[in-house]
């Protein structure tokens, strides 16, 4: 019997697990059985799987994380565990693998491709980094778990006269920083993509002080700056009671959102026609809202213009 494995691998992200549900029915239908390879590329190197059938991916649809759960593989830059991850596809009688993840498991996904085993990579993360696709399974649910953390936050923020610092995720990407902060009315968004001047951020806030605004909202993407510094500087230089927040991994968390599920099941059911037709090396993605796939290695070559249109709209409608 030919069998379809299908893995979920780095950071995990609403959604993956309507990705597994939708790889795993479309299998079955094609006359696959279906093999789940627990915690990434460790599980497969470890030989931690499961069969999978219709009934075991009922009702996961609406949950938040992975059924099968997730690991980081640093063996697997080693070509030899790439080597040792085939014999273990052949010993399962695998004609491909479905990854699910970022670009670091589309990286193992390709050199899994290199060994012969067809892969295909389903883009799976909350930042929206993925340079191939406009869209990442998980981003939706992550930017309103993190605009509604920060409505919750504008009610102290307004009740007390203060200025609400708000780190969200993104240690490399903006994506979701530029969003909520457009979402929220925030008066200032910080990002990797964009150089920004704290002496401009303050001045903005001082001007629009003088216009009667007493509360404030900075959304800044992790990794950028020292949140604290950030907050301490505006209160030094303006007055105002600065406070900050990390929401962390709670923007990982949730029910995915319609679109997140929709999307999910879009592309768990693209790759497994791929894999029907004998193609791997390939990533799913979203190119002008409509799903696509490229060569893995293409993808990863890509670069992700980021929005300046949007950045420079949430700036002009935030005095």
């Amino acid at each position: 019997m030919k069998r379809i494995g299908v893995l979920t691998s780095g950071g995990d992200a609403p959604g993956m697990n309507a990705a597994v549900r939708a790889v795993t029915r479309a299998a079955l239908g094609k006359g696959y059985e279906v093999v789940g390879i627990k915690r990434g590329y460790n599980g497969l190197l470890n030989g931690e799987t499961v069969n999978l059938g219709a009934r075991d991916v009922s009702n996961i649809i609406q949950r938040g994380g992975t059924v099968l759960y997730t690991a980081r593989c640093l063996e697997f830059k080693e070509w030899d565990y790439v080597l040792k991850a085939k014999q273990k596809c052949d010993e399962l009688n695998l004609v491909g693998i479905v990854v699910i993840g970022g670009d670091g498991s589309f990286r193992g996904a390709a050199d899994l491709s290199k060994a012969g085993v067809p892969c295909i990579g389903l883009p799976g993360t909350i930042d929206n980094d993925i340079s191939c696709t406009e869209y990442t399974i998980g981003y939706d649910t992550a930017m309103n778990t993190a605009m509604e953390m920060v409505d919750k936050i504008r009610d102290t923020a307004m009740s007390h006269d203060r200025c609400s610092v708000v780190e969200v995720m993104g240690r490399n990407a903006g994506w979701i920083a530029l969003n909520v902060g457009t979402a929220v009315g925030a008066m200032a968004i910080i990002t990797p993509e964009v150089k920004f001047s704290m002496d401009d951020i303050v001045n903005k806030i001082k001007k629009s002080k003088e216009n009667k605004r007493q509360h404030f909202i900075v959304v800044v993407s992790e990794g950028v700056g020292n949140i604290e510094e950030i907050s301490k500087e505006i209160h030094d230089k303006t007055g105002i009671d600065s406070r900050t927040t990390i929401l962390g991994h709670v923007q990982r968390g949730g029910s995915p959102t319609l679109r997140d599920r929709v999307v999910a099941s879009e592309m768990g059911y693209y790759a497994v026609n791929l894999l029907d037709k004998g193609i791997g090396n390939r990533v799913v993605a979203m190119q002008n809202s409509k799903i696509v796939d490229f060569d893995i290695n293409e993808a990863l070559a890509m670069k992700k213009p980021f929005d300046e249109n949007l950045y420079r709209i949430a700036d002009e409608l935030s005095f």
